[in-house]
């Protein structure tokens, strides 16, 4: 317990310290493109092909549990529903967490039982600024970008299936997704995923940073990094849910 209540500690003074050092000049953009790319845009393929399985296999189960009842017309509902407020934001994120989360706290962590950091450090540069904002920028921008490209993926593997095994035409199958899906739904997909996006990338970047013990000990902290940004992710996906229908039910119908 005191462990876990130090990293909270340190994680929180991470937080404070990466806004900060996004309004102190120059900002790194080229940097933060960068990032952008590798983080992001090399996640792609990863991203792309598990949504679209995902989705294929939510329209099979739909639609064998719905065609006891004989109304397997409303897949198409099912698939987009799941995709767009659940599915979506957590598989996406749980594969970048696995993928680009590891990835940062395994390259982090080498710097810092290298001594490299300390040297920034020595040398007048802050390392929160080099490492850590262009990581963490990168993530708050390329995760929502992912995330809808994997809840539309989604859908479209269900598609797939309602067209190939339930012989439904694509223009129904959409209409059924577009009856039940509001803007209010697509938002909350969203606004989940820029939380998963800070935990993934503060998370990664902290373990990189106070990783120690030569390699066994990078080892464990990216071990460390995968499991607490996962469990993170489980975690705050049910109170975001919570707040969502909150939201949608109090004060969404001003706007939809």
């Amino acid at each position: 317990m005191t462990r876990y209540f130090v990293e909270t500690g340190q994680i929180a003074r991470l937080t404070i310290d990466t806004v900060r050092s996004v309004f102190r000049r120059p900002f790194p953009v080229d940097a933060v493109v960068q990032q952008m790319f590798r983080l992001g845009a090399r996640s792609l393929p990863l991203v792309a092909l598990t949504t679209i399985f995902t989705g294929a296999v939510m329209a099979v189960q739909t639609a064998y549990s719905l065609g006891k009842y004989g109304v397997q017309v409303y897949v198409g509902a099912f698939v987009g529903m799941s995709m767009v407020k659940e599915l979506g934001p957590v598989l996406t994120a749980v594969m970048l967490a696995a993928r680009v989360g590891a990835g940062i706290t395994a390259e982090l962590g080498a710097m810092t039982v290298g001594e490299q950091v300390d040297a920034m450090r020595a040398l007048g540069a802050d390392p929160v600024k080099v490492l850590v904002l262009p990581r963490l920028m990168a993530l708050l921008l390329m995760i929502p970008a992912l995330t809808m490209l994997g809840m539309t993926l989604g859908i479209l593997g269900g598609m797939w299936v309602a067209v190939a095994e339930l012989d439904q035409v694509p223009g129904y199958y959409w209409s059924k997704v577009i009856e039940v899906m509001s803007v209010g739904d697509v938002l909350s997909g969203l606004g989940k995923s820029f939380f998963f996006a800070y935990f993934i990338g503060i998370i990664a970047c902290h373990q990189g940073l106070t990783a120690h013990g030569g390699a066994s000990g990078v080892g464990q902290a990216t071990t460390r990094s995968v499991v607490g940004s996962s469990i993170s992710i489980f975690i705050a996906n049910f109170f975001l849910s919570k707040a969502s229908l909150f939201l949608q039910q109090h004060i969404g119908r001003i706007f939809w």
